[in-house]
């Protein structure tokens, strides 16, 4: 069966660690070829690690891994670990006198479920990293995703399940597009293309409250009480084609658009929303293959689709 996920993209593998003692975990996507990549973070209240190294007029272009994590900012830790794996096998960028992995992340916010005191730490990173494969990437409530929830702007009690989504397109060309996703949202999640609620916030009854048409209605005119932090949606969207710095940001901020289709309301100040774009290139696509305006419109679709397969692999209800 043909690999639609992330891993099809040729030398990168991912790897999740699922926390047992409660749900929340970590996601680690590692490259063995040379990886370029750019960032853009969307929501509110982000929480990252290396991000700023990856600004089109900063030095470093290359990155090693990138690191999903569930446990809000203590989630961080979890790429100590994968700098540990990485410097243990000589991976990193050379400066002479040693070799220093770069590893952006970003962390979503989970510390509901269950004791917030376990947290992803740098043992849950290496664990992830030791665990990467190139196998179809697995879905639903694992890694990054294991405590994620959608639809929480009615309260955690009304939530739905998020979790980990990832999906791909191949052009005839044999260029590649994939995307993983970590959904975790104040919003609900739509079916990019038949406009349903896939998952989000609940009545009592169970049906949907469809929180778009509650604002517009005036029935929720504030955020409150929300914490700060308290959500964010976070991903890694993958080409196979040789691409700059500067082509990648503005890939990760095409991207963002996929999370619109399927988010709503998406991008609000209690969302942290990050996405990372990376090119893993492969020597058979040239680089007139598809410019970077294609490969971010093709970002968006992959993305929506990421989402919808997140929440739908994570089942239902919370």
């Amino acid at each position: 069966m043909e690999n639609h996920t992330l891993t099809a993209i040729a030398g990168l593998r991912v790897g999740h660690f699922t926390e047992s003692r409660r749900p929340t975990g970590c996601t680690v996507i590692l490259f063995d070829k040379l990886a370029v990549a750019g960032v853009d973070a969307r929501g509110g209240a982000p929480g990252t690690r290396e991000t700023d190294a990856l600004a089109p007029l900063n030095l470093v272009a290359q990155v090693h891994a990138i690191v999903l994590a569930g446990g809000s900012a203590f989630g961080l830790d979890a790429a100590t670990g994968v700098v540990r794996y990485l410097r243990e096998r000589g991976v990193g960028l050379d400066v002479g006198v040693a070799r220093v992995p770069i590893v952006p992340a970003a962390i979503l916010f989970d510390l509901h479920a269950g004791d917030p005191t376990i947290c992803p730490d740098a043992e849950a990173g290496y664990q992830a990293c030791l665990a990467a494969t190139d196998a179809p990437v697995t879905e639903g409530r694992v890694g990054a995703g294991a405590g994620a929830t959608v639809g929480k702007l009615l309260g955690i009690a009304r939530a739905s399940r998020g979790g980990i989504g990832s999906f791909g397109l191949r052009l005839p060309s044999g260029v590649r597009v994939a995307a993983l996703i970590a959904v975790n949202a104040v919003g609900d999640v739509w079916h990019p293309r038949e406009r349903r609620i896939l998952a989000g916030a609940r009545l009592e009854d169970g049906s949907f409250a469809d929180l778009a048409a509650r604002i517009r209605a005036g029935d929720i005119t504030h955020f409150a009480p929300l914490p700060p932090a308290s959500h964010t949606t976070i991903g890694v969207v993958a080409v196979n084609a040789p691409l700059t710095k500067a082509e990648l940001t503005k890939i990760a901020q095409m991207a963002h658009d996929g999370l619109a289709r399927a988010i709503s309301p998406i991008h609000t100040p209690f969302d942290g929303d990050t996405l990372f774009a990376v090119s893993v290139a492969d020597p058979s696509v040239g680089a007139s293959a598809t410019d970077a305006g294609c490969l971010g419109a093709l970002a968006a679709e992959v993305v929506a689709e990421a989402v919808a397969r997140g929440v739908t692999a994570a089942g239902f209800p919370a």
